[in-house]
């Protein structure tokens, strides 16, 4: 019995794990929608379009097979902009030259480093800022790895932005 016990905690753990982690994902995106709706409202209709197709795609759950790379471009590919045929407007590596902050736009696919994950390099959806000063952006962001979890609007540090993509006509 005491192991039954143990065990049924052990799958609520992770259940409720899963859980708190979709709730917080939910609450980020009402928390931050007045950001979401001025970007692309503000933005270019190229980049317009980027944000409300990737968006879709959150709203309704989607997981793709892959990692950031790949969902970022299944967005842009579904509203018409394939990856080669995006304008490359900064190019770096994440050992630097980085991007200065004036450069990035609502919709750009940036490469970062992602200072809250082992300091990777990781790519996401630029979507506005919530405190340019200190180079925090709110931002696009699939996990991929395996994990099956939707994407997510999420704060970054994107100080180490060494790569920008843009949707362009």
């Amino acid at each position: 019995m005491k192991y039954l016990l143990l065990a049924a905690m052990l799958l609520l753990g992770g259940c409720s794990s899963k859980d708190a982690r979709d709730q917080r994902d939910r609450q980020n995106y009402q928390r931050y929608y007045p950001l979401i709706v001025n970007a692309e409202k503000d933005a270019a209709p190229p980049a317009r379009k980027v944000l409300r197709t990737a968006r879709s795609m959150v709203v309704n759950g989607e997981i793709v097979k892959g990692a950031c790379w790949d969902y970022l471009n299944k967005a842009c590919r579904r509203a018409g902009y394939a990856y080669p045929a995006l304008a490359r407007v900064f190019t770096g590596t994440p050992k630097g030259p980085y991007a200065p902050a004036y450069m990035i736009q609502p919709g750009d696919w940036i490469y970062y480093v992602n200072h809250s994950y082992y300091n990777v390099a990781h790519s996401g959806m630029f979507i506005a800022w919530i405190d340019r000063r200190r180079n925090i952006a709110l931002i696009l962001s699939y996990a991929g790895e395996h994990r099956k979890e939707p994407a997510r609007y999420k704060p970054y540090d994107i100080s180490h932005t060494f790569t920008i993509l843009r949707a362009a006509e």
